[in-house]
């Protein structure tokens, strides 16, 4: 299972670099948005005390600028520093109530933390505030199945199929745990 949740991060985070259209050459700015893009790239290149430095220029510049609490919490999640990651969440969900990222990316740490309601809770908050998300129905599946909600765990999983995302709905078809 946490082999799975790795693989969902890791499309979750290559998702996050496509989005903000990040590069690896060195920037010398004071704009928060291209410090934070200079940081996911960081993240990508397996850099993460780097991209952490950039995440904390573009705080520095702009503390009300919840992506970069956002993606500094992705690093901080990458590093298994779990309570870092989740004051980052929480303080970009603070500063940006309807950020369905941090949603989902908090109820993920939570996940890992084996919080499952917590993860439950978040991950349903994320698809209320975006219902194309297909991470949270990954995470939200995976908390419902470790609480043997099995009927609700295939559902989440079968709507990120229809997402895009069909792992754990086949793989949990082919266990027999959905039909």
């Amino acid at each position: 299972m946490k082999l799975f949740l790795r693989i969902i991060f890791k499309i979750s985070l290559i998702l996050t670099i496509l989005d903000g259209c990040a590069t690896t050459e060195e920037i010398k700015v004071t704009d928060p948005i291209t410090l934070s893009n200079q940081g996911i790239a960081f993240i990508e290149e397996g850099q993460y005390d780097r991209a952490i430095t950039y995440f904390n220029k573009a705080i520095d510049l702009n503390p009300r600028y919840a992506v970069a609490y956002n993606n500094r919490g992705i690093v901080c999640t990458e590093k298994g520093q779990y309570q870092e990651a989740i004051s980052d969440f929480n303080k970009a969900i603070e500063i940006e109530p309807r950020y369905d990222m941090a949603y989902a990316n908090r109820g993920f740490v939570f996940i890992i933390t084996s919080q499952y309601d917590k993860a439950i809770a978040d991950s349903t908050m994320a698809i209320k505030l975006n219902p194309r998300l297909y991470q949270p129905y990954i995470v939200r599946g995976v908390a419902y199945s470790v609480q043997e909600q099995y009927d609700m765990a295939c559902s989440d999983w079968e709507r990120a199929c229809i997402l895009g995302i069909c792992k754990f709905f086949e793989e949990s078809k082919s266990n027999c745990i959905c039909p």
